[in-house]
């Protein structure tokens, strides 16, 4: 009777996690047939269902007839530099704030917490005013700076809950073999935390990405703008090739599907971890 019980619980168990990966995988089925159709099908009945002629010509449209790689390299290029730069900056001052005795620590920590409250709406307009003032307005450090100043203060959150759970025991050890702070904080903390690193990589990476207001209002130049803007570009005045940003959109969903799988890992290991701890 146990046994049947726990097949059953497993049972129910399956059906509900799959109807949520299938509810989950739904939108990705829909962009893809959603660039496959023409302007016909997708404003008419065969909405949801496979397209009557794949028009894979959006695609090739897409890679070819626009500057789609272009815009596609600069999102690299500003998702790289945002991730690796705000990981750097945030792991050291994660470090600072939790696992070093100063005055101020408490004061700093509160200023990264405001950082997260900020909606970036509010910080449009000065941050483009000093930006021009500054002469980097248009080009890629006038938008890889506000992206790492927004990306630093979500990675402290999530790194310094991970350091204050470090038993102490581990760095006076490593101070008693002859380890500095720098080389304590290379060699052992930071292995320690990868699980956290990559949390905050992926939110860092999908929010530079993803972004587009910050994007379309600071850069001006054709030559660095980035692939959301691109495919927003593809809406005409007077008519609108749904299918061509449809996929656009998927050349742009690509990627995230890959880091995501990349670091899937030390994401369920840092919930694990999380969860442990709590």
């Amino acid at each position: 009777m146990k046994a049947q019980k726990v097949n059953v619980k497993k049972g129910i168990l399956t059906s509900i996690l799959s109807l949520i990966a299938l509810t989950q995988l739904f939108p990705l089925y829909w962009l893809l047939m959603f660039s496959l159709k023409d302007n016909v099908e997708i404003s008419g009945a065969n909405i949801l269902g496979f397209p009557r002629v794949w028009r894979w010509e959006h695609y090739v449209r897409a890679l070819t007839d626009s500057d789609i790689p272009r815009y596609f390299i600069n999102s690299v290029i500003y998702s790289s530099v945002t991730v690796i730069l705000s990981g750097l900056l945030a792991a050291m001052a994660g470090y600072g704030i939790t696992r070093m005795k100063w005055k101020l620590k408490g004061a700093v920590f509160g200023i990264f917490v405001l950082g997260i409250m900020v909606p970036t709406h509010a910080a449009l307009l000065p941050l483009f005013q000093v930006l021009d003032f500054l002469g980097l307005k248009g080009g890629y450090l006038g938008l890889v700076l506000p992206y790492i100043a927004f990306a630093i203060p979500m990675s402290v959150m999530i790194l310094s809950s991970f350091y204050t759970a470090i038993p102490r025991e581990i760095e006076e050890a490593a101070y008693i073999d002859g380890c500095g702070i720098m080389k304590t904080f290379v060699a052992i903390i930071l292995p320690i935390v990868k699980p956290a690193i990559a949390t905050s990589s992926i939110f860092a990476f999908l929010g530079t990405w993803n972004e587009l207001l910050f994007a379309n209002t600071l850069i001006d130049n054709g030559l660095y703008k980035t692939l959301t803007v691109g495919i927003m570009s593809f809406a005409g005045q007077y008519s609108t090739e749904w299918g061509l940003i449809g996929a656009g959109m998927v050349i742009a969903t690509v990627p995230t599907i890959i880091i995501y799988f990349m670091l899937s890992n030390q994401v369920q290991q840092s919930i694990i971890a999380g969860a442990i701890k709590g």
